[in-house]
């Protein structure tokens, strides 16, 4: 594992991954323009083969996360279901995707009630547990996201009418 300036290494975390998950959807032959600013929490625009466009909202965590907050996404603004928005979400530590409709994750995502994020959205896609064979704990996928994993990006692309889930 690479040794990183810790500071460094976390200013600039998300931006690197927004450009690598960028990088990876012009691999698969999307195209993506990318707002110089951020106001509207969108940091990539897809236009698909059919003309219309997607709004992309990316998130990330780093592998140097506590333990078991691996893929815990948090205090995210998300007020009202917006069409054709999408969130990616990755998690370095689980080296996973996950990819959610602005409806989807309205839905998915847990409202918080009270404190300083009062009314911002929230989604844990990880749990921890020990290996039963090494005794070490480790993070994992809960079962009941997996069917938002992706190794790809075509629902994007697709408006996900070509999606299986």
């Amino acid at each position: 594992m690479a040794s990183y300036p810790s500071f460094r290494h976390s200013a600039g975390f998300g931006k690197r991954i927004e450009y690598w998950i960028i990088g990876l959807m012009l691999k698969e032959g999307m195209d993506v323009y990318v707002p110089l600013v951020d106001d509207h929490a969108v940091d990539a625009l897809i236009k698909r083969k059919d003309g219309s466009i997607a709004q992309v909202q990316i998130k990330a965590r780093s592998r140097t996360v506590k333990a078991g907050d691996a893929a815990l996404f948090a205090a995210i603004p998300h007020a009202e279901v917006r069409s054709d928005y999408w969130f990616v979400f990755y998690s370095e530590g689980l080296d996973l995707i996950w990819i959610m409709s602005s409806e989807e994750f309205d839905r998915e995502a847990v409202r918080n009630k009270s404190g300083k994020n009062a009314g911002l959205r929230s989604i844990w896609f990880n749990g921890r547990r020990k290996n039963k064979i090494t005794g070490v704990a480790a993070d994992y996928c809960k079962p009941q996201w997996t069917k938002y994993l992706a190794t790809n990006f075509e629902r994007i692309a697709n408006d996900g009418t070509n999606a299986k889930l």
